[in-house]
């Protein structure tokens, strides 16, 4: 579950869009209010904001979204009581507040406001709400044995961890057995195995690299691995069409048709590989003499 939160001025409207019946909205929790409308609460909620006219954020907005599983299970009963914990958590409890459940979209999730003037006219130290926000759900979260956020962040680093791992192996695969001699040779073995190559061509229309989508991942060749930069993939395309960089000119490849410069950043890697192949050439056949 991630919780966000915030101190904002438009309490009204807030509460108008929490309560907004288009999106399937239905009060979950309320405390210390009899109002019947968003008109009502607001005028509520002011009564006691009165009191301390100098704090101008004077309402505390809070987003609290379970994991999309979670939240397709979870009963209404079950999100008051998650609401419930969570406003204890942050130490609400003895102020007005008053939450909603939307359910119009894949993603159930909760808006929570509450009163940042308590009954005593002090405001809610509102100091690294945010972060407090996300600490607190994820406590509940762990209570109620529900998905964390972190949770999440695991299972999306450990979908990226395959993707990548994935692409890197179709694309050793390829040069290992194809030996792609031309960049659109090479695009195509790859969207063949499933895999888009997108060429990064920057505003001075040069490339400077190429991008990766596959399995709704969409990564920097470096991303995916060291050895998949734009560099080093044309220069294992070159070495397989048997073709060396010419020095005298400006560096260029063929494009779907199109000839296009390439990135100082390439144009540099592609001539240190090249020199550094060159010198190893060199040294070899001096050995053998």
């Amino acid at each position: 579950m991630i919780g966000k939160g915030k101190s904002i001025s438009h309490t009204r409207a807030s509460i108008s869009y929490g309560w907004n019946q288009e999106k399937d909205a239905k009060i979950i929790h309320s405390q210390h209010l009899a109002g019947e409308n968003p008109k009502e609460i607001t005028e509520e909620f002011r009564i006691v904001q009165s009191q301390n006219p100098r704090t101008k954020k004077n309402t505390l907005s809070f987003v609290l979204s379970p994991s999309i599983e979670d939240g397709k299970r979870l009963s209404k009963q079950e999100l008051s009581e998650l609401t419930k914990k969570f406003i204890k958590a942050m130490g609400l409890k003895e102020r007005q507040a008053i939450a909603f459940v939307h359910r119009d979209k894949e993603h159930t999730h909760i808006h929570l406001y509450a009163n940042r003037i308590g009954f005593d006219g002090k405001a809610y130290k509102d100091s690294f709400i945010g972060k407090r926000s996300q600490q607190r759900a994820h406590e509940v979260a762990r209570e109620m044995g529900l998905t964390t956020a972190r949770d999440v962040q695991h299972q999306r680093l450990d979908k990226v961890k395959q993707v990548r791992n994935e692409i890197k192996r179709v694309h050793e695969e390829v040069m290992r057995s194809e030996r792609p001699k031309s960049l659109d040779a090479y695009i195509k073995l790859m969207e063949e195995n499933g895999i888009k190559v997108i060429p990064n061509i920057n505003r001075q229309e040069k490339l400077q690299g190429f991008r990766f989508e596959y399995k709704g991942q969409n990564l920097k060749g470096s991303e995916v691995h060291r050895s998949m930069s734009g560099g080093r993939i044309i220069a294992q395309i070159s070495e397989s069409a048997n073709r060396v960089m010419n020095k005298s000119k400006v560096p260029t490849l063929k494009l779907a048709g199109k000839t296009i410069e390439l990135s100082t950043n390439i144009a540099t890697a592609l001539a240190k590989r090249f020199a550094k192949k060159a010198i190893k050439r060199a040294i070899d056949l001096g050995i053998g003499i």
